[in-house]
């Protein structure tokens, strides 16, 4: 298989999928010289006040901008946790309690989180057509049918059946893309309440995360889709909108090409 071309791939997502934001692609860096040199060879931005990681990603899917976070610029501390910036400590827990039924649960809850390996130095986030070699995940924000195609084109060419994904009552941005990077598997979870107002995320909107290293068999299948049938459409084959509105069995929303004789 060639090497992925990221932003043919964008495009493609883009396009056909009718995404509204750029797919995000994640790079987490526990090496000083990769930072280093992807420091020196991609174009980046960096907040001016600490963020949260969902509001850095906030540049790259609406603005279009590569952002790169190390842990003076993350002012988040379920982020921070996840990322393994920080330990367990009473205000994390106390920060959890309005999730759970007592502070033994709120515990168990931060506990229970998906966490990097220790040493992460810098994480980035951007366009994936701006990616530098392969990303660690791609985050998607989408709407419900969106989210349908992507993974089941990650479940037909991962072999995986049934999905089973997984959500933290909060750390939705972050944990559920370490979660992917971790388990090495697509994830699909909601907004929680940080990623809901700090993170912008309207209410219609669903996040997908795909282990980078998954991306050009999931694109390479929706494009042979597209080839074959006619369009990037699961639930009405040939048709190139994803999810079209329309009852199977309904004799009334029905086109023909002029000369032609209408679709059964």
């Amino acid at each position: 298989m060639s090497a992925p071309d990221f932003v043919k791939m964008q495009e493609l997502l883009m396009r056909e999928l009718r995404l509204m934001h750029y797919p995000v692609a994640i790079k987490y860096f526990f090496d000083q010289a990769a930072l280093d040199d992807f420091s020196k060879k991609q174009p980046h931005y960096s907040p001016v006040k600490p963020l949260t990681f969902c509001q850095a990603e906030i540049g790259a899917r609406m603005e279009g901008i590569t952002v790169l976070m190390g842990p003076d610029k993350l002012g988040c501390t379920n982020a921070q946790f996840v990322f393994g910036w920080k330990g367990l400590d009473e205000g994390e827990v106390k920060s959890h309690a309005k999730y759970c039924v007592d502070a033994d649960q709120a515990k168990r809850v931060v506990e229970g989180k998906p966490r990097l390996p220790e040493g992460l130095l810098a994480v980035a986030v951007g366009p994936l057509a701006m990616s530098v070699g392969t990303p660690d995940v791609v985050h998607f924000y989408c709407d419900n049918m969106q989210a349908y195609h992507i993974l089941g084109d990650w479940m037909a060419t991962q072999d995986v059946h049934p999905f089973r994904p997984s959500m933290c009552v909060n750390s939705a941005a972050c944990g559920g893309n370490v979660f992917a990077f971790n388990e090495k598997q697509a994830n699909l979870f909601l907004a929680c309440s940080g990623s809901y107002n700090a993170g912008k995320t309207e209410r219609g909107e669903i996040n997908v995360a795909i282990p980078g290293e998954h991306m050009q068999s999931l694109v390479a299948r929706l494009q042979k889709r597209i080839d074959e049938k006619g369009g990037a459409s699961i639930t009405r084959l040939g048709e190139p909108f994803p999810g079209a509105d329309i009852c199977k069995n309904c004799p009334l929303i029905v086109f023909k090409k002029e000369g032609e004789a209408p679709k059964a």
